[in-house]
């Protein structure tokens, strides 16, 4: 089985690909990390492997760029559909399967954890497969509370382990205490929306993020 971190988010668009490179400044040097996004939509406006890339200053060997790709920004499923074909899960992770074992995986998903992917699988069924620790990333705006603690209840109904949540956007220290409070889950850090947001502003951050180290435990 693979070892590494899931990324996910109560959203499209909260900063999923900004944590994961976080995650990777954070955690490089003490162990080998590498990065993957299974499945890419709307690759023709935004390619979230190459901003990862660029904002943790990976090497090609710290990235696994094959999976789905496919254009137009809407859902997984969606997106394949109006391509002409639906998306496999198995062929999906069999790419990943070739891979070393022996590196930690920052593996981020697409939109939250209930999109379609095709006709029958959610991401959170693949996430299922790969059966990794999930760090949930969450923007502090009107609504976050409820849009985390679904997130986490749909996550522990399918047995997955929650590593806890970043928030995202202008702190909120009573949203995260309520947060952690109700969806018994660590608040591994807030991180601001960058402006702009560039690889040295991400690295100056990026030590602030799980200050207690509690990711260790799962990136053994």
């Amino acid at each position: 089985m693979p070892r590494g971190l899931f990324v996910t988010g109560t959203d499209t668009g909260v900063g999923k690909s900004v944590v994961s490179a976080a995650l990777l400044l954070r955690y490089r040097g003490t162990r080998t990390l590498r990065y993957w996004k299974p499945i890419q939509t709307g690759i023709e406006s935004d390619d979230d492997t190459a901003a990862v890339a660029r904002l943790a200053q990976c090497t090609d060997e710290e990235i696994l760029d094959g999976g789905v790709r496919l254009p137009r920004p809407v859902s997984p499923h969606l997106a394949a559909r109006r391509s002409g074909h639906a998306i496999d899960v198995d062929r999906l992770l069999g790419t990943f399967r070739r891979e070393d074992r022996s590196p930690r995986w920052i593996v981020e998903g697409a939109g939250g954890v209930l999109v379609p992917i095709n006709d029958h699988d959610v991401m959170a069924d693949l996430m299922v497969r790969l059966d990794l620790p999930v760090v949930v990333v969450a923007r502090t705006a009107l609504g976050t509370i409820n849009h985390t603690l679904l997130t986490l209840e749909a996550l522990r109904q399918r047995a997955l382990t929650v590593a806890g949540v970043v928030m995202v956007g202008t702190q909120d220290a009573d949203a995260c205490d309520a947060i952690a409070q109700y969806g018994h889950v660590t608040i591994l850090g807030q991180m601001p929306v960058f402006a702009p947001l560039t690889a040295g502003a991400l690295a100056t951050w990026a030590p602030q993020l799980d200050t207690a180290g509690r990711l260790r435990e799962f990136l053994p």
